[in-house]
């Protein structure tokens, strides 16, 4: 098998197991096609289980929602992160406990925390005022987490800005969700999606650590710790394997969370983006001019069909095709849609074979995670991304 990575980054492919590839090429496709496999999904649930310690996995429902997955996990015993109404009616309706489900979106619609309450939902994420004061109108005494903001992150894909809060308003949100009649338990905080090595987690850990610190010093019993996502999967930079991954992680944060009666971890795209394999055809191979140094490459998926984490090319998908003997070159990148910004790789071009040409089956590595969420409905009449899973 061979791999394509951009032009000047460092290779560290893997053997992948036979299921996926065999169910893969024994079958055609008429548009693009995530493919799963459950039995790997299940496998990294146990390295990070074996990683994690007594930390509790809560499944970031986000990164892959396909109903396969998240009943295997339940069978698997993992908890789940929902971020909406409809993302916790799945996990109940495949068999997970409400105790064992968070509303982990800092951002709900009143109606739904109701809802989510009277399905027996008690953990529920804030980082302002006017959220608390949703929860404690329609989940009356249920138990809240405070979201910290990490203003430097380590991640490729940092979740800065938009969630969380400093400090002092940190603080002052605990105090206030007592007022409320609500149950302050703790904190969470995200370092940040695909965070490569463990390592990068020690400044943010330090930082929050200092929060907890002060509200235990202005009188909170805290209890829980949420330490959000961050575990990376592999796309083609080198990464730690994912229990020495998770267990190096939890030993930083036991080291400066002694007493911290709950520890919480929301893997995603470390649980299942590398079950997954999208499956896309060449759609056509053209240069602009003579003068353009890269041949274009467009495909029958782009960023408004499952690859909008090629944002800013920050997310480095590898792939494979069938003419891999052949002399390589580089390329532009880009999907099949009317819409200009509908280029995956320009600044940092791909290899691909030169003789690769329309019509050829080009296989998408370790797209398990915010690929089938991030597809549009029908943007340009193109189909959304087609899941299946085995």
């Amino acid at each position: 098998m061979t791999l394509h990575f951009a032009a000047d980054a460092p290779s560290f492919p893997v053997v992948r197991p036979s299921r996926l590839d065999g169910f893969v090429a024994d079958r055609s496709f008429d548009k693009p096609t995530l493919v799963m496999d459950l039995d790997l999904v299940e496998a990294q649930y146990r390295a990070l289980r074996a990683g994690l310690g007594r930390a509790d996995i809560h499944y970031a429902v986000k990164a892959n929602p396909a109903r396969q997955v998240i009943a295997r996990l339940v069978d698997l015993g993992s908890h789940f992160d929902a971020a909406s109404k409809a993302e916790i009616a799945l996990c109940l309706e495949e068999g997970a406990d409400p105790s064992e489900v968070s509303f982990g979106n800092t951002i709900k619609r009143a109606s739904d925390i109701a809802w989510a309450w009277d399905q027996g939902i008690t953990l529920f994420a804030a980082d302002a005022e006017e959220e608390l004061e949703k929860i404690a109108d329609n989940a009356p005494g249920a138990s809240v987490y405070i979201r910290l903001i990490v203003e430097v992150s380590p991640g490729d894909w940092p979740l800065t800005r938009k969630f969380g809060c400093d400090r002092d308003t940190a603080l002052r949100l605990l105090d206030y969700a007592k007022a409320l009649g609500l149950n302050p338990v703790g904190f969470s905080f995200h370092v940040g999606s695909q965070t490569r090595q463990a390592a990068m987690w020690a400044p943010t850990l330090d930082e929050m650590a200092a929060i907890w610190a002060a509200a235990i010093d202005a009188g909170h019993a805290l209890s829980l710790l949420n330490i959000g996502g961050g575990f990376p999967a592999f796309y083609g930079e080198e990464i730690d394997a994912p229990t020495a991954y998770a267990a190096q992680v939890i030993a930083m944060v036991e080291a400066r969370f002694p007493n911290v009666a709950t520890i919480m971890a929301e893997p995603g795209r470390g649980m299942v983006a590398e079950a997954g394999v999208i499956v896309a055809e060449v759609m056509l191979v053209s240069r602009k001019s003579d003068r353009d140094m890269h041949r274009w490459v467009y495909l029958d998926i782009g960023r408004f069909s499952g690859l909008a984490e090629t944002e800013g090319e920050a997310i480095r998908y590898q792939f494979q095709t069938a003419r891999d003997g052949d002399p390589m070159g580089p390329c532009i990148l880009a999907g099949p849609s009317c819409d200009s910004v509908d280029v995956l790789y320009e600044k940092r071009p791909v290899l691909l074979p030169v003789s690769l040409k329309s019509g050829d089956r080009v296989l998408i590595r370790n797209t398990g995670a915010y690929t089938s969420t991030y597809s549009t409905v029908c943007f340009n009449g193109f189909p959304p991304l087609d899941v299946v899973v085995i």
